[in-house]
């Protein structure tokens, strides 16, 4: 009987990942600022067996006049096998013609990476700081997505929170995310608000711009959610 239970205990454990996968495998979020939509922010779950990648696109641009005053491009795939970072590719192009291309994988005993700062050697237990995963409140420090570098980070739980989308009510947990900034970042790096559902789904984001003060708030499409 214990052997029994003993398979059964792995075969869910093989199963089970530290993110939920949300319907459709698919989350779409729009990125508002001054109340208008600037951009979308998509990912994209593909499993196969007991591997599951992570496809993220972020894709914003803000125009005065009709004419494009800002862009920002973010594309990267994450590997995840039974719960565990395994590799991760990505490619970052920011307004001011400074592009990332983000590459790292999990050996034996480390991660091994290149970003901005070149190669990297970090603790196999490290994993990327994607918002979608509920895991990166319980780390100390991640692994930046965009830049390919280590941040710090501070987590406080704030109170909860209902979020209503197209009249829908969503209780949400609510927490305040801070990372550390970098030498080369070219501002300080925001203080993010982030809500998660009880599934521990990301519902909404956001951010305040350093530059002009105005809040960015992403929030998901009602479409994609459960």
């Amino acid at each position: 009987m214990r052997f029994i239970l003993l398979i059964l205990f792995i075969l869910l454990s093989l199963n089970a990942f530290s993110f939920p996968i949300p319907k459709d495998n698919k989350a779409v979020f729009d990125i508002t600022r001054k109340n208008k939509i600037i951009g979308t922010h998509e990912i994209i779950f593909i499993k196969n067996g007991n591997e599951v990648n992570l496809e993220t696109t972020i894709d914003i641009e803000v125009k005065i006049l009709f004419i494009p005053a800002y862009k920002f491009y973010h594309k990267s795939t994450e590997m995840w096998l039974n719960d565990n970072f395994i590799k991760i590719d990505g490619y970052t192009d920011f307004e001011d013609e400074r592009e990332y291309f983000i590459k790292g994988i999990v050996t034996k005993d480390d991660f091994e990476g290149t970003g901005m700062d070149g190669d990297i050697l970090l603790d196999r237990n490290i994993i990327p700081s994607n918002l979608w995963n509920v895991e990166i409140l319980q780390k100390k420090i991640l692994f930046d997505t965009q830049k390919g570098i280590t941040r710090s980070v501070k987590v406080r739980k704030l109170k909860n929170e209902e979020i209503i989308i197209d009249n829908k009510k969503i209780q949400c947990k609510k927490y305040s995310f801070i990372a550390s900034s970098h030498l080369k970042d070219k501002g300080p790096f925001p203080e993010y608000t982030l809500w998660y559902d009880e599934k521990n789904e990301l519902i909404k984001y956001q951010f305040t711009n350093y530059k002009d003060k105005k809040d960015i708030i992403v929030i998901r499409n009602y479409q994609s959610i459960n």
